[in-house]
C-alpha cells in the first residue's frame, strides 16, 4: 500500500460509527469530545458548525467536516441557537431528529466517529488542525464528491446490505478526505512543510513507501537516500524538514507501531513479530518496544486482548 493508505490502516481501529441527523425549525446539538475522529457530511440543507474555538462556520449540502482530534463542537440552525447535548446512544446507523418534527426535514447530516488509537496517534493525524472543512465546490475533489453522493444514496435508501456498505463507504470517505486536504492547493501554499508536502515530494514519498512496505529491512539513511534518489545528507535534510523527525527515528516509530498492531491483532509469537519489524534479537526488540510503550510486548498483548 502507499503511505497514506498504510497510515490510515494503522491509525484506525474497529468499524466507524455513524447516524443520520435530521433537523427542521430551530435546533442546536452539542457534540462532546470523543476519543476518535468525529465527522459530519451535509447531505441536504444547510446549518452552522460551532467549533470550540473560532467563529461559526456555515455549512451547506456536500460539505464535509472532520475533527481529527475529536474536539467538542456544535451544529445548529443559526449561530446563536442554544445547544442541547447530543446523546447518540448505542453505536450504529440510526436516525435522530432535531428541532421540529417534519415529514420533510430541512437538513440531513450524516454524523459519526472513526475509532482511533489516541494513545499513539500517527504524526500525520497529529499535524492536522482541530477542524478540517472541505466545502462543496464545483469541480473540486471529484472522488470525494462521488463518495459523498454514494453515502447520501445509501442513507436515503437503507436497502439490503446498507449495514455493510455504509461503513465501507465511510472508510473510503476518510481516505478521500485526507487526500483532498493534503493535495489542496491552498493548503500546500500555506504549509510548505508537513505531511501534505511530504506526500507530494517524490523523493520523500518514495522513502516513506519503502519504509512502510518493508520495515524489516536493515535500512540506513544512505540506503533510504538511494531509494529517494538523493545523497545521504540531502535526503536527511529534506526528510527531517518535511516530516519533522529524522529518517531513522521515524523508521523506529513505524516499526514499533507495526509491531503493536501485530501483537494486538494476530497470534504471531513475539519472536516472529520482532523479525517482521527488523529485529533479529527478540531481547533487543523487547527492549525497544518497552521504551516506546512503557511495557514489554507480552504484557501489551495481554492488555489489548483483555480490552
Amino acid at each position: 500500500m502507499d503511505p497514506l493508505s498504510q497510515v490510515v490502516s494503522v491509525m484506525r481501529t474497529g468499524r466507524p460509527r455513524s447516524f443520520r441527523l435530521q433537523g427542521a425549525g430551530e435546533w442546536g446539538w452539542g457534540y462532546p469530545p470523543v476519543r476518535g475522529a468525529a465527522f459530519h457530511v451535509v447531505l441536504q440543507g444547510s446549518c452552522w458548525l460551532r467549533p470550540e474555538s473560532g467563529e461559526p462556520i456555515a455549512l451547506s449540502a456536500g460539505d464535509v467536516v472532520l475533527f481529527p482530534h475529536g474536539t467538542g463542537h456544535g451544529l445548529s440552525d443559526a449561530p446563536g441557537t442554544p445547544l442541547a447535548e447530543l446523546c447518540a446512544g448505542d453505536p450504529g446507523h440510526r436516525v435522530l431528529t432535531a428541532g421540529a418534527q417534519s415529514a420533510t426535514p430541512e437538513l440531513v447530516v450524516l454524523c459519526g466517529q472513526y475509532l482511533v488509537d489516541r494513545d499513539r496517534p500517527h504524526p500525520m493525524l497529529a499535524a492536522l488542525p482541530d477542524v478540517v472543512h472541505l466545502p462543496n465546490r464545483l469541480g473540486r475533489h471529484p472522488s470525494l464528491r462521488a463518495a459523498v453522493e454514494l453515502l447520501g444514496r445509501e442513507v436515503d435508501a437503507a436497502e439490503a446490505g446498507s449495514e455493510a456498505v455504509v461503513p465501507a463507504l465511510l472508510d473510503v470517505l476518510l481516505l478521500y478526505l485526507l487526500r483532498a486536504w493534503f493535495s489542496d492547493e491552498t493548503c500546500a501554499g500555506a504549509h510548505p512543510t508537513g505531511w501534505g508536502a511530504a506526500l507530494a515530494d517524490p523523493a520523500v514519498a518514495a522513502a516513506l513507501a519503502a519504509m512502510h512496505a518493508s520495515p524489516e529491512r536493515p535500512w540506513t539513511v544512505e540506503s533510504l537516500g538511494a531509494v529517494a534518489g538523493l545523497s545521504r545528507a540531502a535526503f536527511a535534510r529534506r526528510f527531517t524538514t518535511l516530516i519533522g523527525s529524522a529518517p531513522l527515528a521515524y523508521l523506529t516509530w513505524w516499526r514499533m507501531t507495526t509491531a503493536a498492531r501485530l501483537l494486538a491483532e494476530t497470534d504471531l509469537p513475539v519472536g516472529s513479530v520482532a523479525r517482521r519489524v527488523g529485529y533479529t534479537s527478540e531481547f533487543a526488540f523487547a527492549a525497544a518496544f518497552k521504551r516506546e510503550y512503557a511495557r514489554p510486548p507480552g504484557r501489551y498483548r495481554n492488555e489489548r486482548t483483555a480490552a
